[in-house]
């Protein structure tokens, strides 16, 4: 019933913006915790290990070990709010029982998903150029490819989106919720090269780096710094590209059936 619900009002006026703006509100109405605490969290991480670091590690011949780590923090604090937006607000209206009132404005399963993916890239890409604000009290980056660091940007921050609107529409429960950021979210984000270059691993676990879609998504944000990466940009993009519309139409396909809206 909910899918011909949601097609019916194709028609009858946009609720887009009124769900765009309410997302927005929810994180910048408390914007010290969903801004200032993960800039917090990053600048502590580059604190220690620039401390421990900085003299003892180049990166690709020439860079210095604070300035590889600043864009890897950057994008991994953008991962992990572009996912904490959606999939909170999800379980918190899931909670309060008022997920089902996502039926009754003229929304269609399009509508729901832009607003909450558009949403999410824009506290991530907030995030993100804080921790950049912030990180100039230690260093000044060079920006090479100012083009392909916003392609990656939207799509990076796009895909924990998606993935964050999965897993708030899968959830029934915090705890639920809580298992997918800590078993598959935080892994996967800490295992994608933040921290080092994947040349500097054993041959098997950078095998089992490359097969991580993360990783592609700090690799490229660096390139849009230093003009250098483990891997090609194009691949980089190819690999992004590929899993933000694979994660958009199986979402997107969900929605369009009303995939647990209305439980």
């Amino acid at each position: 019933m909910s899918a011909p619900i949601l097609k019916a009002r194709a028609g009858a006026g946009s609720g887009f913006p009124t769900l765009l703006g309410k997302e927005l509100l929810r994180f910048w109405k408390v914007s010290f915790q969903t801004i200032a605490a993960p800039v917090i969290t990053a600048l502590l991480y580059l604190i220690v290990f620039a401390q421990v670091l900085q003299d003892r590690v180049q990166v690709y011949g020439t860079i210095p070990y604070t300035e590889f780590l600043i864009p890897g923090l950057m994008m991994m604090s953008m991962l992990q709010n572009a996912f904490a937006n959606p999939s909170s607000s999800l379980i918190q209206s899931r909670v309060t029982g008022n997920l089902v009132f996502m039926l009754l404005p003229p929304l269609t399963h399009r509508e729901i998903f832009s607003a909450y993916v558009l949403a999410a890239i824009i506290r991530g890409a907030a995030v993100g150029g804080c921790v950049w604000f912030v990180s100039l009290y230690f260093v000044t980056l060079p920006i090479k490819a100012p083009v392909w660091l916003f392609i990656f940007t939207v799509l990076s921050c796009g895909i924990m989106a998606i993935m964050g609107l999965i897993a708030g529409l899968a959830s029934e429960k915090f705890d639920q919720l809580a298992a997918f950021q800590n078993f598959l979210i935080m892994p996967a984000t800490f295992l994608s090269g933040v921290f080092y270059s994947v040349t500097s691993l054993p041959p098997f676990w950078q095998l089992v780096t490359h097969w991580n879609p993360l990783f592609y998504t700090i690799d490229g944000f660096r390139y849009g710094f230093f003009g250098v990466a483990d891997v090609s940009p194009w691949h980089s993009l190819a690999v992004v590209g590929g899993v933000f519309a694979a994660l958009s139409l199986f979402t997107l396909r969900l929605l369009a059936r009303g995939y647990k809206l209305r439980t």
